[in-house]
């Protein structure tokens, strides 16, 4: 039997990049799954359909995740929509840059917004449904996190160092329903928002151990498995998935 088999997932920012990889590995290992998007239709709809071909229920759900209100709305649909829900995927997010002198209070508010309040939001509404042994799992970043390689990160690396403070706190507020929360952070990662062959790239290539980005479906791997039978003991961890960028 598949070690999601029967689980209901939301997976949110799952149209693209680490979300939809996410989306699709759960759906493999036997899981119904959720995502949201905020303007790619197009792209969830893909995603959808991958699932469904699978075997599995799939939704869509559109929800801006500036928007505290529909995120909220969001994870009660996908509950709805799905039958329960057993699993949260914290994954939707955006990569602010600019040094300090050339941010605004406004990038700020709307990295706060999306980065961090966003995953509040999720978890306070998640709650109401998940079941003992449910998960939260949330993706952060080792850019920001763990290391500052460059300048132009100040309001990025304050969003994803919050993660780690609240995925502890959230570890000891779920502990005692049987909740898991996990954080995991990737490295330079093939995305739309950090192609593999960007600008950036041949530092973050010359930093990891391995010489490479990570695929989506690296990151995804390690979701999957915390939200797996094997990760039921796992909880207020930060796990790095950086191909040795941080050794």
């Amino acid at each position: 039997m598949p070690a999601l088999e029967g689980k209901n997932a939301l997976v949110t920012g799952g149209s693209r990049g680490i979300g939809a990889a996410t989306a699709v590995r759960l759906a493999e290992d036997g899981a119904n799954v959720a995502i949201t998007y905020e303007k790619a239709a197009d792209r969830a709809a893909e995603v959808v359909a991958r699932i469904e071909g699978l075997g599995r229920k799939a939704v869509a759900i559109q929800a801006d995740a500036a928007d505290a209100d529909a995120v909220t709305a969001a994870v009660d649909q996908a509950a709805e929509g799905l039958g329960g829900l057993d699993i949260l995927v914290n994954n939707a997010g955006i990569l602010p840059t600019g040094t300090i002198d050339q941010v605004t209070i406004a990038e700020v508010d709307r990295a706060l917004a999306i980065n961090v309040r966003a995953v509040f939001t999720a978890v306070i509404a998640a709650v109401r449904h998940l079941p003992e042994g449910g998960r939260v799992i949330t993706v952060g970043s080792f850019l920001g996190a763990e290391r500052v390689p460059r300048p132009g990160l100040s309001v990025y690396a304050a969003t994803k160092s919050a993660l780690v403070g609240l995925n502890r706190a959230l570890a000891r507020d779920l502990g005692p329903r049987g909740i898991t929360a996990v954080l995991v952070q990737p490295g330079p990662t093939n995305t739309d928002m950090n192609p593999a062959d960007g600008p950036r790239a041949e530092g973050s290539r010359a930093a990891s151990a391995l010489g490479r980005h990570a695929e989506p479906i690296d990151v995804a791997a390690s979701i999957a498995y915390v939200a797996g039978p094997a990760g039921r003991f796992i909880t207020g961890s930060a796990i790095t998935v950086d191909g040795g960028s941080a050794a």
